[in-house]
């Protein structure tokens, strides 16, 4: 069976939407992607294996392998996309449109389009000669809770030399960086009427002095931590949303703050939730049984990849441009939890990203086939 061609692999992957949210109202299976994807690469001489994801149930990973054994190289990438402002999209998001040297829709970039490009290399090269395996990995709920990498850390059948993680990073070998928490912060009050203040206790009040405290948190994270590697060289600490009481004339029973931190590489999860839970630990005492933080979703590490990696130097030598690292947070820590050295390298930039009317300039076509198809030639012939 003769495959798409470049345009209409793009164009049949757009075309089955794929959305991931938290909120339910969006959330879709992205099962449509993974059959479309497994029948392509079958057809290429792949062996497939698509695995629910546990921690999603309905949605899928699949896993699918040119050769036996390990080693070689892993091409990896998502198959969600965030959902869409229709009243902001000039054309149908799940339809591509060529406009301006341009192709948009939901997912070009981000990143449904990038195993349009994978298959397009493999439609040209010898797979005969294939010395070492080659492995094609598309996961689900990356842009939620990153369950399908995660569960995907997890199994033992194979370990890669080499991951490349296909987001838009305008060709530029991404090396490092920051990891992604997300945590809830509520104050459970007693409410009453306002006239009579004492009587309760105002949870925003309490709020407040949470607010001070974690100001001082993220000076501590300023004056503690560095990286010049990172335009922003420190962990952050963001407020986010907050929401509290009912009434003006109520006393407020309930405030939630939910914060976003990003540890830099060197710096744990686990070590910045210690910090805000240090911070707020005289309050604690203060209001008994009043305050709770907990995870919204599960932390996501910061990632480096060795800076000795054959990886680096030959994506430098094949972009032509110098490795950086991202403030933004992909699945890398993930995948090189497999044992493989890791970066993230992708047609399109971050900046059209999560965007109304996201696309693909066309002039990273030739050179994106170009460095897909020398890193398989390299690490898999």
């Amino acid at each position: 069976m003769s495959l798409p061609a470049f345009i209409d692999l793009y164009k049949d992957l757009i075309k089955l939407p794929s959305i991931s949210s938290s909120d339910s109202a969006w959330d879709q299976s992205n099962v449509a992607v993974i059959n479309q994807l497994a029948e392509w690469l079958s057809d290429l001489g792949f062996t497939t294996d698509i695995t629910e994801v546990v921690a999603a149930p309905g949605k899928f990973n699949l896993v699918a392998t040119l050769g036996e054994g390990d080693g070689g190289l892993l091409l990896a990438g998502h198959t969600d996309t965030v959902p869409y402002d229709e009243g902001k999209w000039q054309t149908d998001p799940f339809t591509v449109v060529e406009k301006d040297n341009r192709l948009y829709g939901l997912g070009t970039i981000d990143m449904k389009g990038f195993f349009a490009f994978v298959i397009e290399v493999l439609k040209t090269m010898d797979r005969e000669k294939f010395t070492k395996p080659l492995r094609i990995l598309a996961t689900a709920d990356e842009e939620t809770t990153m369950s399908g990498a995660q569960q995907i850390s997890e199994q033992k059948h194979f370990r890669p030399d080499y991951a490349v993680i296909g987001e838009p990073t305008g060709m530029v070998p991404v090396t490092m960086h920051k990891g992604h928490m997300s945590e809830g912060i509520r104050i459970t009050g007693r409410s009453g009427h306002s006239s009579d203040p004492d009587k309760g206790l105002n949870a925003i009040d309490v709020m407040h002095l949470v607010l001070s405290e974690l100001k001082q948190v993220q000076q501590t994270f300023k004056d503690k931590y560095h990286n010049p590697h990172f335009e922003v060289p420190y962990p952050t600490l963001n407020f986010g949303a907050i929401t509290g009481g009912d009434s003006p004339n109520r006393i407020c029973g309930c405030c939630e703050l939910h914060i976003d931190m990003r540890p830099i590489p060197g710096v744990t999860t686990n070590e910045l939730f210690i910090t805000v839970k240090q911070a707020l630990s005289e309050i604690e005492k203060r209001y008994p049984d009043s305050l709770e933080i907990f995870h919204l979703h599960e932390p996501i590490p910061s990632y480096e990849c060795p800076l000795h990696s054959d990886l680096i130097d030959n994506a430098e030598i094949y972009t032509g441009n110098k490795a950086t690292s991202a403030n933004y947070c992909t699945e890398a820590p993930f995948i090189q939890a497999l044992g493989c050295d890791t970066i993230v390298l992708g047609p399109g930039h971050i900046a059209q990203a999560h965007q109304p009317n996201e696309y693909l300039d066309l002039s990273f076509v030739k050179p994106t086939k170009e460095v897909i198809g020398k890193l398989i030639q390299h690490y898999c012939i």
